[in-house]
């Protein structure tokens, strides 16, 4: 058994914290992880896991092997995955996650013209609005909007999204129509209620974010909700203009404080921090890129 083999059984068991799930994912019997890492603690002489009938544990060894390996084995299947895919047309199951805004935008047309252009790839599109952990789900990928907080994650900006706050006309005549962002402490405002911390509109005021905390009164986790509210009266929403624009273009909705909207909002792909990402993974991405314009380099989600 070669030494690769053996670090490779050695980092999913870690990782996992089970010989039986470890196995599974390796495709090996329980047995034979056991007998790996066996075969690794003899060579260095030293015990790297703590066993019980319950769980397993790293010990001291265990995690000082598990630090300087992770990065080994990376490079290792990366460049494995590299070669393999070179000179090979993208294939295999890409599983990709979208808001439900999405749906109302080019994108259903671009994956068409992925697929078209890469035959041999199957989309597993799920649409939705909640957050979700990309490695916990098998998500190879996610479009949101705005920045994502999970420092395990890279994104790629696809496309700049302006947003619009929007009233109905009978509204802003009832209320008055807001001159200063902070006109609008004293409306009601329909709030999306994925935002984090407190319901707060952002705006913009000399080139500085400013986020102002707003009453909400009503919240949701889908744009057409709350532009169906707005539509009704019920008050301002804060929506990307792209899904507001066809009732602003006909008068239904009017757009206010348009120069203190913010200009740093983007449609952003994001995915897990792997050098090793499938070749359909990297064509889905290029593709996007450059449909959509955004033309930025890979950043970490939390700067």
């Amino acid at each position: 058994m070669d030494g690769l083999n053996l670090l490779k059984t050695f980092l999913e068991v870690a990782n996992v914290g089970s010989f039986s799930r470890a196995a599974g994912k390796l495709g090996i019997s329980k047995a034979s992880a056991s007998k790996h890492v066996a075969t690794l603690e003899a060579r260095f002489n030293v015990r790297l896991m703590n066993r019980s009938t319950r769980s397993v544990t790293l010990t001291d060894a265990g995690r000082l092997l598990q630090l300087r390996s992770a990065p080994l084995m990376e490079m290792v299947e990366s460049t494995h995955s590299e070669l393999q895919a070179h000179g090979s047309r993208p294939s295999g199951r890409l599983r990709v996650a979208g808001l439900h805004g999405l749906v109302q935008t080019d994108f259903p047309s671009l994956l068409s013209e992925f697929l078209t252009l890469y035959p041999d790839v199957h989309i597993d599109l799920q649409i939705g609005n909640r957050v979700i952990d990309l490695v916990e789900e098998g998500v190879d990928v996610a479009l949101r909007f705005g920045r994502i907080g999970d420092e395990n994650l890279i994104v790629r900006r696809l496309q700049r999204v302006e947003l619009t706050l929007c009233a109905t006309p009978s509204y802003w005549a009832r209320r008055g129509i807001p001159q200063m962002p902070d006109d609008m402490r004293w409306h009601d405002v329909l709030t999306y209620s994925l935002t984090t911390g407190a319901p707060h509109i952002p705006f913009e005021v000399d080139g500085e974010p400013y986020n102002l905390p707003i009453y909400g009164r009503m919240d949701a986790n889908d744009s057409s909700t709350l532009i169906a509210a707005a539509l009704a009266g019920i008050g301002a929403v804060c929506v990307p203009a792209l899904l507001a624009q066809s009732y602003t273009e006909r008068g239904c909705l009017v757009p206010v404080l348009k120069e203190f909207m913010p200009r740093d909002i983007w449609l952003y792909a994001a995915y897990t921090q792997r050098r090793h990402n499938s070749a359909a993974l990297r064509a889905l991405l290029t593709l996007l890129e450059a449909r959509m314009g955004g033309g930025a380099p890979d950043h970490p989600a939390w700067m």
